[in-house]
């Protein structure tokens, strides 16, 4: 296991996180990964992950090698082991897209360069990254603001919860019974949130975690891999729909989040995601900028 690998945003400190924001607010890069090659296996299909790491890892001086599943020899039987071992050999970090959180955790545990989560079933820590740093740009703070997130308790609830825990944020999820965040990860927010002066709130109403809130986020309610139950989704979450009369709950100055991709008309309306609250696509810019940043510091 390399020395700086990004799993989870808890394996960042408060103050990793600053210099994270810090440093990508202030993009002002230098070529650090001149003569640097970062490998981008991808098991899931991607946009912003896949063109914004690319796009920083050239900018940065690097050179980014893109590694689709089915094109290498893992797609035919070879170990994840083997081909963590390999890959170190050639490569001087790996960004890593794929499903259970114990794929990537093995991928770490056999690379001797550090490895990056592009995203699992569990965790999305560059997202959220990226998010915070839009937040801090929006609201000129992270510590006491207020976060309400409506819909599936997914991995980017996860990342939130870890995230606004460490930056003394507020994080309020609501989700239906059945569908909220993993109790553990809840469990660790919690202590930790207590600990930087936030809080955590878990509840099943959309109301009570958006009323007041500094920001407003949701997220698909079927993501890559849940498809066959779609159907039920779109019945179990459609009372969490972020739309005008849930988004008149939050502050008057109340940005809207979402990750993207979005299923207009789904969890979000086209008012609301068009609307002046909206920093929905400053937020996806950011996931340039923050990887950036994410790059210098597992790298530096």
């Amino acid at each position: 296991m390399a020395e700086r690998d990004l799993l989870a945003v808890r394996d960042l400190s408060p103050d990793d996180i600053r210099r994270v924001v810090d440093r990508a607010k202030a993009r002002a890069f230098g070529r650090v990964l001149s003569g640097k090659n970062v490998g981008l296996f991808f098991e899931k299909s991607s946009t912003r992950t896949r063109v914004s790491f690319e796009v920083a890892i050239n900018q940065l001086g690097g050179h980014a090698v893109f590694l689709p599943a089915q094109e290498i020899q893992l797609g035919r039987g070879e170990t994840i082991a083997d081909t963590a071992r390999v890959l170190s050999r050639y490569l001087d970090a790996l960004v890593v897209r794929t499903f259970g959180q114990d794929r990537i955790e093995e991928w770490a545990r056999w690379a001797t360069i550090p490895v990056i989560n592009g995203l699992t079933d569990a965790h999305h820590p560059c997202q959220i990254l990226a998010d915070l740093l839009t937040i801090d740009a929006a609201k000129g703070r992270l510590k006491g603001v207020v976060l309400g997130y409506v819909g599936d308790g997914n991995n980017v609830a996860h990342s939130l919860l870890e995230g606004c825990a460490l930056t003394g944020m507020t994080c309020r999820i609501a989700a239906p019974e059945g569908y909220q965040p993993e109790a553990d990860i809840v469990k660790w927010a919690t202590v930790c949130a207590a600990k930087h002066g936030g809080a955590v709130q878990i509840g099943t109403d959309p109301r009570a975690a958006v009323r007041g809130a500094d920001v407003v986020y949701t997220d698909v309610w079927t993501s890559m891999g849940q498809e066959a139950e779609s159907r039920k989704r779109l019945a179990v979450f459609r009372p969490y729909q972020l739309n005008d009369t849930l988004l008149g709950l939050a502050k008057p100055d109340a940005i809207v989040m979402h990750c993207l991709p979005a299923h207009r008309g789904e969890e979000i309306t086209d008012e609301v995601m068009e609307s002046p609250r909206s920093v929905v696509f400053d937020q996806a810019e950011n996931r340039l900028h923050a990887q950036k940043a994410i790059l210098e510091l597992v790298l530096g």
